[in-house]
């Protein structure tokens, strides 16, 4: 059994997922990548697109719980009901966009719808929140491409290290 580095959250924006209508499949893949990574999930809810909900549940999730790291699924892009950007920007500290801009940057030599995505991402307390898209696939491509680094951000954000680029090459 390989030993836990990090506890982790999943938050699903979805009103049809909320109400019953459809399977969360993003949330399920999120939860399946992060636990083959090494992560506990200790959190994960469907909530509807309502920037209060999707706001407390951070919060929960950050203070209450104290998680490494809280992964959101859904509600980035253009229609009117898609707010979790903006519920992210509420709660958050200090944003990280290398992460957010990372992962448009690599879903854009995958499509180039990438470029409506509006996902965010940053830092509460010692939580780290990053918004994907979603889609099973792209959650998938995008949580496959920053899962590594994030793990020194995280040993940086937590203290369990303090240095920082030594070995990058």
């Amino acid at each position: 059994m390989e030993q836990i580095k990090w506890t982790a959250g999943v938050i699903t924006s979805s009103d049809k997922g909320a109400a019953g209508e459809r399977e969360d499949r993003s949330g399920a893949v999120i939860m399946n990548l992060l636990r083959e990574a090494g992560y506990k999930i200790m959190g994960y809810v469907v909530v509807p697109d309502e920037k209060e909900i999707l706001q407390r549940e951070m919060i929960r999730m950050a203070d209450d719980l104290g998680l490494d790291l809280i992964v959101t699924t859904g509600g980035t892009g253009f229609s009117s009901r898609d707010v979790t950007p903006e519920a992210t920007k509420a709660v958050i500290e200090r944003e990280t966009p290398g992460i957010s801009e990372a992962i448009r940057a690599y879903s854009l030599s995958i499509t180039s719808k990438a470029m409506l995505s509006r996902g965010a991402s940053g830092i509460r307390g010692k939580s780290l929140i990053v918004n994907l898209p979603g889609s099973p696939k792209a959650v998938r491509e995008s949580l496959e491409y920053i899962i590594q680094p994030l793990e020194h951000g995280l040993e940086i954000l937590t203290g369990k290290t303090s240095e920082c680029g030594q070995n990058d090459r």
